[in-house]
């Protein structure tokens, strides 16, 4: 007896739109369960991690400062995985493209000028689009796994980011704290309003994805990448590139995971230091997948996984739990979206020894 997955002829148009909302709903359900057998008031625990942090301005302005980044990633994922191209790297790109992006105000601190800003940002794109190239690369030239080879690099980025800062950039008036010299003003983004620190990086985000949404939905290109991710076979009769397609979707995923690295770190630190990112290039994954790899989904979603940063950080004061929290619920989130999906997709099937087939679900 096995468990078989039959491909369904035709999904159910309703069902793939109310699959988010059913796989959040869910996540609350679970996270409520989770919350009772931790020995707290699960309606209290909810509260302060979904309602308390959208009641005051200053959170506001957070959540929107943890929305950027993930917007502005899962939009550029979402191209990737459309085109059937997974670029599970998008933390490395991130942490590279705030290097680059860095280099101007590190080593040339004394330049003070109008300039110093755009081309922060277009060193930080394009030193998240180069590392993107290196998985393209391996896969268009040698046939790798994409996979594997975006994921390793990460962790290339990581620690080439922490022997930086340790080593030659190091701020040497910096009390040995192992962080580099604080950006001059010409080079941090600016502030959106005087209520809070909410910077620039969120207009970025809500630009890429209507640029990104328009050109999936209007666009040769955006075609393009739906037809080579549905079946690069066709996708060949009808003279598109999958080779190409892999250059263009890693790099364009890279160029904007290195926005998001170089804004966050210009916008919200001011300075490179060990850490600068709480794992939003794998967060963006979730985002992606929730938002049904469409732009303007991906919008709302990222506010969504944004709320369970600034909740895991309101609930570890309220109610005294662990900020482990606030990855269980990002895992139960992704579990529940590719389950709900799972089962819109295929039908599950019990084939019993003797060759009868039972459906489970129908």
């Amino acid at each position: 007896m096995r468990i078989e997955l039959e491909r369904r002829a035709s999904a159910s148009g309703l069902f793939s739109v109310v699959s988010p909302l059913l796989a959040l709903v869910l996540t609350l359900l679970a996270g409520a369960l989770m919350f009772l057998m931790l020995g707290k008031d699960p309606l209290h625990a909810l509260y302060s991690f979904f309602i308390d942090p959208l009641l005051e301005v200053w959170s506001l302005h957070e959540l929107a400062i943890k929305a950027a980044p993930l917007i502005l990633i899962a939009v550029g994922l979402s191209v990737c995985y459309r085109s059937n191209n997974w670029n599970i790297g998008a933390e490395g790109q991130f942490t590279i493209g705030a290097i680059c992006g860095s280099i101007l105000p590190v080593l040339v601190p004394q330049w003070h000028s109008v300039l110093v800003l755009p081309l922060m940002l277009l060193m930080g794109m394009l030193g998240g689009a180069l590392y993107a190239g290196i998985p393209a690369l391996l896969k268009t030239r040698f046939n790798t796994n994409e996979i594997l080879t975006s994921l390793m690099l990460v962790y290339i980025a990581q620690l080439f980011l922490d022997w930086l800062v340790r080593g030659m950039w190091r701020d040497p008036k910096g009390f040995n704290f192992p962080q580099t010299i604080s950006f001059a003003p010409e080079a941090v983004l600016p502030e959106l309003l005087a209520s809070g620190r909410a910077h620039w990086a969120i207009v970025f985000a809500l630009v890429a994805a209507l640029a990104l949404w328009f050109m999936m939905r209007f666009m040769l290109k955006g075609f393009e990448v739906t037809v080579l991710g549905r079946s690069e076979r066709a996708g060949r009769f009808a003279g598109f590139s999958a080779r190409r397609m892999v250059w263009f979707s890693m790099m364009l995923s890279g160029a904007l995971a290195g926005l998001a690295g170089i804004s966050e770190v210009s916008g919200s630190i001011g300075h490179l230091q060990p850490s600068i990112s709480p794992g939003y290039g794998f967060t963006a994954i979730i985002v992606a997948f929730l938002g049904r790899l469409n732009p303007l989904g991906i919008i709302a979603s990222g506010f969504v996984l944004a709320l369970t940063y600034l909740g895991g950080e309101a609930a570890q004061l309220s109610i005294g739990v662990s900020d482990k929290v606030t990855r269980v619920f990002q895992g139960l989130l992704l579990f529940f979206v590719l389950s709900c999906d799972t089962l819109i997709l295929y039908r599950v099937r019990l084939v019993l020894g003797t060759g009868r087939n039972v459906d489970v679900r129908s």
